[in-house]
């Protein structure tokens, strides 16, 4: 199915040779890459798993409306920078948590989102008061631990929460912590989802070729260190 000089991308090893063929691992996820949506290293971000997780993990799992508040960790992150774009795309108001001044300040300024909370230099309950004085309609994770907790305690009815990742508990030595708040969950009628981003495989075409629209007019960036 391939040409030399075609640039292909896949589920691999870290190695500087494969040899692909039906039935050896990996080979079923090889596609190629059309350079001319964007650099080979933004086939690694927006185009690829983080701007897929994020594309699928807000559109299917929550369900963005217009007019309602997002907020995500991670926001500087590779999921969080698209994640917070795409929600204001779609009509959101969006607050960020990062650590630091400096990512909480480009994501604001440069991605456009509304507000961000640098959970580093100050309160993160603190911040999500002063931010979200209706309550957090979807919650995108993707650090866990104390912070969910406090958004948790933050919620607006039916609320939805994406469960992508739990950064801050991968290299605990202890046992992983779990929400405490949960019972938000029933009080507010909200939800919680987690997502892998392998089960819309089938739909990342439609996906990528949304997303580079958005690139393309200007309403979506990416940053990428090589």
């Amino acid at each position: 199915a391939f040409a030399p000089g075609d640039v292909v991308s896949g589920l691999l090893g870290v190695q500087e040779y494969c040899q692909a063929a039906a039935g050896l691992p990996g080979s079923r996820s090889l596609q190629k890459i059309d350079l001319t949506l964007g650099t080979p290293a933004q086939w690694l971000n927006v185009f690829g798993m983080p701007g897929m997780t994020a594309y699928f993990g807000l559109k299917d799992v929550g369900l963005p409306k217009a007019g309602q508040t997002l907020v995500v960790s991670g926001a500087a992150g590779a999921v969080g920078q698209t994640v917070g774009q795409l929600a204001k795309i779609w009509g959101m108001r969006v607050v960020g948590i990062a650590g630091g001044q400096a990512k909480c300040d480009w994501v604001v300024k440069e991605l456009g989102f509304d507000a961000c909370i640098d959970y580093k230099g100050g309160s993160v309950r603190e911040g999500l008061k002063a931010h979200c004085p209706k309550g957090v309609d979807i919650y995108f994770d993707n650090v866990g631990g104390e912070i969910l907790d406090h958004v948790l305690a933050k919620l607006a009815p039916k609320a939805r929460i994406v469960i992508c990742g739990a950064i801050s508990q991968y290299n605990n030595l202890t046992a992983m912590q779990g929400p405490k708040n949960y019972m938000s969950l029933l009080v507010n009628r909200a939800r919680m989802e987690g997502m892998v981003v392998f089960d819309y495989t089938e739909r990342f075409p439609a996906a990528i070729a949304e997303l580079a629209g958005y690139i393309r007019d200007g309403r979506l960036k990416t940053k990428e260190d090589i």
